[in-house]
């Protein structure tokens, strides 16, 4: 098959997600495990397209967040889009109206003038203490009710720290410590021709508690971090955006972007307590989207994992996504950095597998902690990984040196895959991943023995309808209050 036919994964963007009310979901096979108590929440982009418009990137889709409640050997979902100002302007249009990360505002050159982007909270959740976060790179996250997912507007993260401002995003990826409870985060604001890190640390229930600000070199991508025990650490890609024609309505922030392998990939060490700059480093030029984890090691090394693209080509390939045929090639593979936090010196940066892998993940509770596994989305071996979207679940074992790929068969497509505890035997842990199966056009729930993905699932759900290709998800224990 050439690489220009589409594939059965582009069914999951074919048409915008339907939603869909609280349903008891239907094993297909094996039985939800008893020990399996919380619920998964996932987002991403489910409306590529409004009146006939499409939109410019995969990242400019409307979010829309799954629920799935796992209780008493059964389970639960429900699937809502987000109401953001500007989806409901858009829905009462019945067109596109906004510009985004991958597209100017549609019309004239004016209309990108008199409307801001359009927050389209579709990367990413969070849950706190009363309410879940919905998540996007370029602004504020969107309030949404535990149960229902109705959206209650936007939140500022009001606390004794000072609240958000408006002009300050607050990224797609922050980080839980398993011990405190405290969350940190970052956004990357662009008041000018050089742009500001703003680090976030917040309680469990969302209330900032400090901020802080280190002004950055031009305008870069950062996409994700580490939290590496007592250090935030950022690896900062040679991207930088001609903010210019952005702010001209001439291009889009995807547009703008342009690889620079000549400044090398610049390393920022933060130390967590104060939320000031430790040390500051270059290493090669390479480009990525998402960490793993990270921890301190034995001799005050700071060690960390990330899905490593060699340029940046996988951002072609992710605006491809959205028109349902990729044919730009894009393959990352996963790489382990040991660097010195009080210097950001490289002590060894080095490809763990050869695998193809994107949403590097650890077990719930190891964030910032040393870790033996790491559970990626991957490419089966003989896939094209060109033209096709990851088919398969893998774990990286740091220990004995190994990966174990699952098999899920053929035009099966899994989300990032999140492993969590039972709740009867805290050593043992579940792997949950949200599978599009493009054979049948429907979308299902998978559960693994996260120990033992060669050995198949131990249960597969059916959902009501297809939820697209996601994004980022995270976890909430059933004994969270």
């Amino acid at each position: 098959m050439s690489t220009d036919q589409p594939r059965l994964w582009s069914g999951a963007v074919a048409r915008p997600a339907r939603e869909f009310a609280t349903t008891r979901l239907r094993p297909t096979r094996g039985a939800v495990p008893a020990g399996l108590r919380g619920t998964l929440y996932r987002n991403g982009p489910a409306r590529l397209a409004r009146g006939g418009m499409h939109v410019g990137h995969w990242f400019d889709g409307d979010g829309a967040v799954l629920r799935v409640r796992f209780q008493d050997g059964a389970a639960e979902a429900n699937y809502r889009y987000v109401r953001s100002d500007g989806f409901r302007r858009e829905e009462a249009a019945g067109r596109l109206l906004y510009g985004n990360y991958g597209m100017t505002a549609p019309g004239p050159i004016w209309n990108h003038w008199r409307r801001p982007l359009k927050n389209a909270a579709n990367t990413s959740v969070i849950a706190l203490n009363d309410r879940l976060l919905a998540l996007w790179e370029g602004g504020g996250p969107h309030a949404l009710d535990f149960e229902t997912l109705a959206t209650r507007g936007l939140a500022d993260l009001a606390g004794p720290g000072g609240e958000r401002q408006s002009s300050e995003p607050f990224s797609a990826h922050p980080k839980q410590d398993p011990a405190t409870g405290d969350i940190y985060n970052f956004g990357v604001a662009i008041p000018g021709p050089r742009a500001r890190l703003v680090l976030y640390r917040c309680d469990r229930g969302g209330r900032l508690r400090a901020k802080g600000h280190f002004d950055l070199d031009a305008v870069p991508l950062i996409h994700d971090w580490i939290l590496a025990g007592p250090y935030l650490v950022f690896l900062v890609p040679p991207v930088r955006v001609s903010v210019l024609p952005v702010l001209l309505g001439r291009k889009s922030y995807g547009e703008a972007m342009r690889w620079r392998p000549d400044l090398g990939t610049q390393i920022l060490v933060f130390e967590r307590s104060s939320l000031d700059l430790v040390a500051r480093g270059e290493t090669e030029p390479g480009y990525q989207w998402h960490f793993g984890n990270g921890a301190c090691a034995d001799g005050g090394w700071v060690v960390l994992d990330h899905a490593r693209y060699a340029d940046f080509s996988t951002n072609q390939h992710l605006r491809e996504v959205a028109s349902g045929r990729t044919t730009t090639p894009a393959e990352a593979t996963l790489w382990r950095m040991t660097l010195d936090p009080k210097t950001a010196r490289v002590e060894e940066h080095a490809q763990m597998s050869p695998r193809s892998v994107e949403f590097p993940m650890v077990l719930h509770g190891e964030t910032g902690r040393p870790w033996r596994r790491t559970y990626m989305a991957a490419h089966r071996p003989g896939t094209e990984t060109t033209a096709e979207r990851y088919d398969t679940l893998a774990c990286f074992d740091h220990v004995h040196d190994h990966l174990t790929l699952a098999d899920l068969g053929d035009g099966r497509y899994p989300s990032e895959p999140v492993v969590v505890p039972d709740a009867e035997d805290p050593s043992r842990h579940w792997l949950i991943s949200v599978v599009y199966d493009g054979r049948a056009d429907a979308g299902e729930v998978w559960i693994y023995d996260a120990a033992a993905l060669a050995a198949g699932p131990v249960c597969i759900l059916a959902l009501p309808d297809v939820v697209p290709l996601s994004f980022h998800g995270c976890w909430r224990p059933a004994s969270t209050r």
